[in-house]
């Protein structure tokens, strides 16, 4: 077993003589496996080893055994220990996050925070196989592309992985010979999360009912389709690189770049998509809220006439211009407008620079199915629909509600409360439609750009 995950290490280059590591430690079989290996190998890499574990404030007693069963498990292995408390379901609500994916970004920025500290260190975290096979299927699930299909990569900026080469059973095989204690957290066994019905009731299935060597099949169908996702980067970014079919212009505050129509008509469909990625991270180095949707919409453009156009995150946007298709930031947008249906009723969304909107209104006009918002405080992919579990809108004084109480609130009639549209970003609902819009969203004297929404009212759905 050590031998085998020294040489995962080696074959990608996660350690170095004398690297400074921290290591992610639950208290769970995974991460102390991960910890004992790491000691395992300190002197034949000469490690500075550092254990962290974030305290998630959410599970009472239990939690706190787990960091007390931390800190003296590395005292025993003579590895520094720090225990970090963060109320995750404090900041899921405040995020508009699941509770998952909040403890998830704390924790990942409590261990960036002591890597840049400890001089840029690497964050070793436990992930096996098992792990990346969930991974594989639940991107699947949802409908990811070759890189969510490819799964987690063993190194990944700072962070490792050093167990990726190993199954969960092997692990628990390894620790119970070693004769090394661990923790167990209830929640792993709750079927309330999607990861554990993955875990707990669709891969046993089918390791036992259709072939017993299902994760490492889809772990190696997964690395197949990492190196197809790098070719197609690769390609995607020679095309991007030649001067003859794209364009760069930067000019009064704003940047755009643009490809001809022409030579991307020519290129597979799939590299197609590629090239359009390559596009948007040139403007921007945020690429978390572009979906395949986006990617469609700039394809799109390769096939309609000049003038066309459409909205993606961040403030860019992208439009025909004879034969070019362009990308654009906020910078020069001006006055351009799109329709978007979204199959709940129509919506007209237009982008205002605060300028003109000033010079039109001297107050903010009070109309029910048309709105304005601050635009630049918007940071991800809006949405239109209707109400979710977790879904909040900002009242004044920054106080958050949800909106089930809103419209309980409100006296709104419950069979018409799943009628009622909002336009959201994440959680966070920016308009309750034909009720109220978020005070977080509201124009102020510093808004700089500003988003203009016009609907139907949601007539088209029963509104």
């Amino acid at each position: 077993m050590e031998k085998k995950v020294e040489a995962y290490i080696r074959k990608n280059d996660m350690l170095k003589q004398k690297s400074r590591v921290i290591a992610a430690v639950s208290g769970g079989a995974d991460s102390v496996c991960l910890l004992h290996m790491l000691v395992s190998l300190r002197e034949r890499f000469d490690l500075s080893i550092q254990a962290i574990h974030v305290h998630h404030g959410l599970r009472g007693a239990e939690a706190d055994r787990d960091a007390q069963f931390v800190r003296e498990l590395s005292e025993k292995w003579e590895v520094p220990c720090l225990v970090v408390c963060r109320d995750v379901a404090a900041y899921a609500r405040e995020n508009g996050l699941g509770v998952e994916e909040a403890g998830r970004e704390l924790r990942y920025s409590v261990f960036e925070k002591a890597a840049g500290e400890w001089g840029g260190a690497r964050i070793a975290v436990a992930h096996h196989q098992d792990d990346q096979a969930e991974t594989i299927l639940h991107n699947l699930f949802r409908g990811s592309g070759l890189r969510g299909l490819g799964g987690m990569t063993p190194v990944r900026g700072n962070v490792i992985r050093p167990l990726l080469c190993v199954t969960r059973q092997e692990i628990v095989d390894y620790l119970d010979g070693q004769d090394i204690s661990y923790c167990q957290d209830s929640t792993n066994n709750s079927v309330a999360y999607t990861r554990n019905k993955l875990r707990h009731r669709i891969i046993p299935m089918v390791c036992q009912e259709v072939n017993f060597k299902a994760v490492p099949h889809i772990v190696a169908a997964g690395e197949r389709i990492r190196q197809a996702e790098e070719y197609f980067e690769r390609e995607a970014g020679r095309i991007w690189n030649d001067e003859k079919q794209v364009e760069r212009i930067e000019k009064d505050g704003c940047r755009r770049c643009g490809i001809r129509a022409g030579a991307m008509e020519k290129l597979p469909d799939i590299v197609k998509g590629y090239v359009a990625m390559e596009m948007i991270k040139e403007l921007t180095e945020r690429c978390r809220d572009i979906a395949s949707i986006h990617v469609e919409s700039i394809l799109d453009l390769t096939e309609k006439g000049t003038g066309k156009s459409c909205s993606l995150p961040y403030g860019l946007r992208a439009y025909r211009e004879y034969d070019m298709v362009w990308l654009e930031t906020g910078g020069g947008q001006g006055n351009r407008q799109e329709n978007i249906h979204l199959g709940l009723g129509s919506f007209d969304a237009e982008y205002v620079s605060a300028h003109i909107f000033r010079e039109k209104y001297k107050e903010i006009p009070e109309k029910k199915y048309t709105k304005w918002f601050d635009c630049d405080k918007i940071k991800g992919t809006l949405s239109v629909r209707t109400r979710e579990t977790g879904d909040y809108i900002t009242l004044k004084y920054g106080r958050k509600k949800t909106v089930k109480a809103f419209m309980i609130d409100a006296k709104i009639p419950r069979p018409e409360r799943d009628q009622i549209l909002l336009l959201a970003e994440g959680h966070h609902v920016l308009w309750i439609v034909g009720y109220r819009i978020s005070e977080f969203y509201k124009i102020t004297d510093e808004t700089k750009h500003i988003l203009q929404v016009k609907t139907d009212g949601g007539k088209e759905h029963g509104g």
